[in-house]
């Protein structure tokens, strides 16, 4: 049972890919805006 990947050169998965990056990268973001910052100014004070 071979893979073709010439079923994934279509567009729609290179932006389900990019869709997916995007979100990934937008929380990671949030995380550490919401979580990281604030503890490092509590943790400072």
């Amino acid at each position: 049972m071979a893979v073709d990947l010439s079923d994934f050169e279509h567009p729609a998965w290179r932006t389900a890919a990019g869709m997916g990056i995007g979100y990934v990268l937008i929380l990671a973001v949030l995380t550490v805006a919401m979580f990281v910052v604030p503890w490092l100014v509590f943790s400072a004070l």
